[in-house]
């Protein structure tokens, strides 16, 4: 048998008795079991070898797997491939771990001593930033898990997640940042069930990863803006305005500095956001998901949750300058100046974007929270009477290219009026007259029709919650469709909670509609046909 190469002496090592030399055969492999754990022993011309049993891949015995001259360890069910004296990975993913042995008087020992925590807590870091790179997710999810299983602080994941995509994120905040908000949302609320706490936190990670997979950084700088010494709301609403990114980024650069919190920002941020009808709602949701990240995981991720979404705003494109939605700004201007009718949802029942808006404005004596639930009500009768034969037409043009997830957003902006608007009173009209552009654009795709009886026949907030739990295992390919269930069913409990039973079964009969109709996200025929009409007007 060859001689023991990989001696240890230590007096902290956790030295086991594993098993007497002379029941190892000579280049034979060996699975053995010793405190709780499965242990593969190999006898090489290179000496005894030791390593974790189970393949950290998927559990597959590396006892059945097959041994190199050179001490590579191949697992033979997916062909990963280890280095046997250092459980370095040579293809595949994660790191096998191996173990140091001695021989003492003809009995083999094993060091099952665990690494100090400051070097696991690295080296998973270091393995989950790989997978994070390779957008792996079954990987992500693996460790993830091992760094709580060490004790590690599992929101970690999600710091990491935002430390490593940040910069890399060309046009500011995508959906991932706001999704990591909502699964945040669920993770609290299921945090006493390891298995579904981490579905939380490995659809956050992987969602950021699949955004940024294969992007460079785009670094940030406030060069030329060094005069900016101080954050001043004015100049950086300004700042956002001109698209000046250097100066917005250098006045929350100052703000930070000088210790401001994100209730400092709050206002110039909401009101920002709201200076034009931009880029569709997200930048509204956008403010009240930072707010969400930065209380839950702290001050560390401030910088970079403020400055993508900055970037994001200066990138967002302003649909009131576009010809359908011309009419916003005339009509905000009105606001207030004449006689009120009341509010009622039947006001914005299938009316396009300049009616909606002439609704908008003919009730804006009223109480703004009067005016809110009725759009809050006409929003949800279009999502709940979608016409879905849309989603199969091909011959429509570019304009024509609504489907659900457009729909969802008159919920999700509404529930974000609603929170910033009450934080800041003086921005209920924008909120509301941009609820009615979102009113007017969908209405155009509706039907007469709508059944609350049929998707929501008994109580609503038990049906919601079945709803959530339903995205827990949402079964999506797609994380821009599983973020917009999640997004939707959390705007929607939220929405619910101060609503009269007839009008709460009617949201959440639309939320249902959405969860239990099919979903068309590859317009191929429609596509073809759009490419070929704008060709040939070329």
């Amino acid at each position: 048998m060859a001689s023991v190469l990989n001696s240890i002496e230590s007096d902290q090592a956790d030295w086991q008795c594993l098993i007497a030399v002379s029941e190892v055969a000579p280049e034979s492999v060996k699975m053995l079991r010793i405190a709780g754990r499965q242990i593969a022993l190999f006898d090489t011309a290179d000496g005894l070898k030791a390593c974790d049993n189970r393949c950290p891949h998927e559990g597959y015995p590396l006892s059945e797997g097959s041994l190199s001259t050179d001490c590579v360890l191949t697992c033979n069910w997916h062909n990963w491939k280890f280095n046997l004296d250092t459980g370095d990975n040579l293809f595949g993913g994660d790191r096998l771990r191996t173990y140091p042995l001695e021989i003492r008087d003809g009995v083999i020992w094993i060091d099952l001593t665990e690494q100090p925590y400051a070097e696991r807590y690295a080296r998973l870091r270091n393995s989950l930033h790989d997978a994070f790179e390779d957008y792996s997710y079954d990987r992500m999810a693996r460790e993830t898990a091992r760094l709580i299983k060490i004790g590690a602080d599992p929101l970690d994941v999600l710091r990491f997640a935002i430390d490593w995509s940040w910069q890399k994120l060309e046009f500011g905040w995508t959906h991932a940042y706001a999704g990591m908000a909502d699964w945040l949302m669920l993770y609290h609320k299921h945090r006493n069930s390891r298995e579904l706490s981490l579905v939380c936190l490995v659809e956050s990670i992987s969602h950021v990863a699949y955004d940024v997979l294969r992007e460079r950084d785009y670094p940030f700088s406030d060069e030329g803006n060094g005069d900016i010494e101080e954050f001043n709301e004015a100049d950086f609403v300004d700042f956002i305005e001109t698209e000046n990114e250097a100066a917005a980024v250098a006045a929350i650069r100052a703000g930070i500095r000088s210790g401001l919190e994100f209730a400092d920002f709050e206002s110039a941020l909401t009101r920002a956001a709201l200076l034009h009808y931009n880029d569709f709602g997200h930048s509204l949701i956008y403010v009240t998901k930072a707010a969400v990240l930065i209380e839950q995981l702290g001050d560390v991720v401030m910088e970079p949750v403020l400055l993508s979404l900055v970037r994001g705003f200066v990138f967002a494109s302003r649909e009131d300058r576009i010809p359908e939605f011309r009419a916003y700004a005339p009509q905000l201007d009105k606001w207030g100046k004449h006689k009120s009718i009341a509010a009622d949802p039947a006001s914005w029942r299938q009316r396009g974007i300049s009616k909606s808006l002439q609704a908008t404005v003919a009730c804006s004596g009223n109480p703004p929270e009067q005016i809110y639930r009725a759009l809050l009500i006409a929003n949800a009768v279009n999502l709940l009477s979608f016409d879905i034969d849309q989603q199969d037409k091909v011959k429509v043009p570019v304009s024509g290219n609504v489907g659900w997830l457009d729909f969802t957003h008159g919920i999700t902006f509404a529930n974000a009026v609603r929170l910033q608007c009450t934080r800041y009173p003086q921005l209920w009209p924008q909120g509301l007259m941009q609820m009615a552009c979102f009113n007017g654009r969908n209405a155009a795709f509706t039907t007469p029709q709508m059944d609350v009886e049929r998707w929501c026949p008994g109580d609503p907030h038990e049906q919601l919650q079945g709803l959530l739990e339903r995205v827990l295992d949402h079964g999506e390919a797609e994380h821009i469709v599983s973020v917009h269930l999640l997004k939707t069913a959390l705007a929607v409990g939220e929405e619910i909670a101060s609503l009269e039973t007839a009008d709460a079964r009617l949201l959440v009969a639309a939320l249902t509609r959405f969860f239990d109709s099919p979903l068309k996200r590859r317009q191929a025929r429609r596509t073809a046909h759009q490419s070929l009409q704008f060709v040939a007007r070329e």
